[in-house]
């Protein structure tokens, strides 16, 4: 009997590893000021401490497909879950920037495991029909990971002293990571493997068990061979594999659309978001405070993403809210250029801008990258794209500081501008739809073509 509490209960743990990812992205935000006081960092050294998580989460993709597909996806998750709380205990007690950036570097890699391996294990374990609001699911968990810490940084930073954050609030934000790190670990006992991986190692009867419980049994047969079949049509072998046109496309889209991404300027808003509203006048504790509305907005927009994504499909959501974020940072740009920042207005459209992400590409290219590949080598093919994806976000941890520190705001924001038309553009004449499609029907397109 197909059973829509376990496939939730299922995906609620996967998604763990989202709010990981989410807590170990946001948390920098609350505490940047405090370490280049702490430490005397200069732009440079604060773009490195940012984007040393983004240095590890490059190693981590590359190390997830080959391990998601070598061990199984599950024991892959619960290495990223382990890797988490290593990396909260040793950036908490950083005494140098050193410790401080291996930290951020070793939090990294598990972002980079549990940010594949996540979304990919949910599409491989989801029905067809409710797959893209499943792997939203994921996104869900990022952006409540974002907010909690948004909030966790707050409470700390309104209840104690500037001096106290400076020498050890920031040690709390960063130590609070180690609670969800050990409740995603040992949830993942609980969950099966994906039946993808399982037939991938022809344990067909155990893929079976699960399927059943996902779909119920008549459909679980048919989804079985269907999965066989796939198998039997594309080699286990990546190198093989990406001579067909058909799926060297799919690889190229997958790595666009994972580049194109970050550079939507939503990284860059997020990590430096209490820089941005004292710039434009807030006071230290209303930036934070500003912060978790952050947070909040994209909790509730992401909920509502999973519940239009399969209705309405991914192309025009990505399409449609690439060309309003165009229009919020062009905005965002004429308003830094103005004698005086007006801040309710600096914050409306940071919001905004936020808003359109979280209803497209925040979660919807997690969607797509996790559809569009064959069974046989989605784990590696995921990899490379999310490698592109880590290495763009990377560089715009890395330069924007100096960046809008070199330019000024109005330029930066005008050219992660120029980037959101270029991708509503891409995504409209080169990417298809996906919605309501099995996977195996998706990879046969990419496959038939020549």
């Amino acid at each position: 009997m197909a059973s829509l509490g376990f496939i939730t209960i299922v995906v609620m743990i996967a998604s763990l590893g989202g709010l990981l990812f989410g807590y170990d992205t946001g948390v920098i935000a609350g505490a940047n000021d405090f370490l280049k006081s702490e430490f005397h960092l200069n732009a440079g050294m604060t773009g490195l401490v940012s984007s040393s998580i983004d240095l590890g989460a490059m190693v981590g993709v590359v190390v997830a497909g080959v391990l998601g597909d070598a061990i199984g996806r599950k024991k892959a998750l619960m290495v990223a879950g382990l890797t988490f709380i290593i990396c909260s205990l040793i950036t908490a007690s950083a005494n140098g920037v050193t410790l401080l950036v291996l930290g951020r570097f070793l939090g990294g890699i598990g972002i980079g495991l549990a940010s594949l391996l996540s979304p990919m294990y949910i599409a491989e374990i989801a029905p067809a029909k409710i797959r893209g609001r499943l792997i939203g699911s994921n996104q869900l968990a990022i952006v409540s990971g974002i907010f909690i810490v948004y909030f966790v940084n707050a409470a700390i930073v309104s209840t104690h002293s500037t001096v106290w954050n400076q020498t050890e609030g920031w040690r709390y934000m960063f130590a609070m990571g180690v609670i969800p790190g050990l409740i995603f670990f040992f949830l993942l006992f609980f969950v099966p493997e994906s039946p993808r991986f399982q037939m991938k190692r022809n344990q067909e009867e155990a893929a079976m068990h699960t399927l059943s419980r996902v779909n119920g049994t008549e459909k679980a047969r048919i989804e079985v061979n269907l999965i066989r079949e796939s198998l039997q049509i594309v080699p286990d072998s990546f190198f093989q594999e990406i001579t067909s046109p058909g799926i060297r496309k799919a690889l190229g889209i997958g790595v666009l659309l994972a580049i194109f991404q970050q550079f939507t300027g939503t990284n860059a808003v997020g990590y430096y978001a209490p820089m941005i509203f004292k710039a434009a006048g807030a006071g230290v504790n209303a930036s934070f405070y500003d912060t978790v509305w952050i947070g909040a907005i994209k909790v509730v927009f992401v909920i509502v993403l999973m519940l239009i994504v399969d209705r309405i499909g991914r192309k025009r959501l990505l399409v449609w809210n690439g060309y309003f974020m165009a229009i919020f940072l062009g905005l965002l740009g004429l308003v830094f250029a103005l004698p005086h920042m007006i801040t309710w207005l600096v914050m409306g459209l940071v919001f905004l801008h936020t808003i359109a992400y979280e209803l497209s590409w925040g979660g919807g290219v997690w969607i797509v990258l996790a559809e569009i590949y064959p069974n046989s080598i989605r784990g590696r093919a995921m990899s490379i794209a999310s490698f592109a994806l880590w290495f763009a976000t990377y560089l715009v941890a890395q330069f924007f500081p100096i960046l809008l520190q070199a330019v000024g705001g109005t330029i930066t924001f005008w050219i992660f501008a120029v980037f959101c038309v270029i991708m509503a553009i891409f995504m409209k004449r080169k990417v298809p739809e996906t919605s309501g499609r099995t996977m195996e029907s998706i990879q046969a397109d990419w496959v038939a073509q020549k």
